[in-house]
């Protein structure tokens, strides 16, 4: 196998481009760790937005900024492996409410201790966050106004 050499001179690089370099050997990093858990990335969003307690899929649909029925297979999925449960809503027979189990709060307790193992320590973790959702915040207004 031939020598790859130095690489490139990421120094370089537009801010746009670099962003995007991190991003996705963030997301591959993360998606890898998150199996080896036997979570996917979705499956941790809808765990982490159940840690307040039970919710419709309708809501836990629209506070993850997904279709319902993308949330639908999410949920079939955790609730195949146990770590959600549905159950009608007391108060609406038309509504099936979701709960995380005790095993999908130990699977999500579990995953957030990983961004520990996997991401790079910052000199700044917060100025860090404060900049990333700064962008996030920024470039989404127009495409989730609210």
């Amino acid at each position: 196998m031939a020598d790859a050499g130095p690489g490139p001179d990421m120094t370089t690089w537009p801010t746009g481009r670099l962003l995007s370099m991190a991003s996705r050997l963030v997301e591959h990093t993360w998606i890898e760790r998150l199996a080896e858990a036997g979570l996917t990335h979705a499956g941790l969003i809808a765990l982490d937005l159940l840690q307040p307690g039970p919710a419709s899929q309708r809501d836990l649909a629209t506070r993850a900024r997904v279709q319902e029925q993308t949330m639908s297979r999410t949920l079939e999925r955790l609730e195949r492996d146990g770590l959600v449960s549905r159950a009608q809503d007391p108060a609406d027979r038309r509504r099936t409410l979701v709960a995380s189990t005790p095993a999908g709060t130990t699977a999500w307790a579990a995953a957030r201790t990983l961004e520990t193992e996997v991401f790079p320590r910052s000199a700044d973790p917060d100025a860090f966050r404060a900049e990333l959702l700064a962008v996030i915040h920024a470039l989404s207004a127009e495409r989730w106004p609210g």
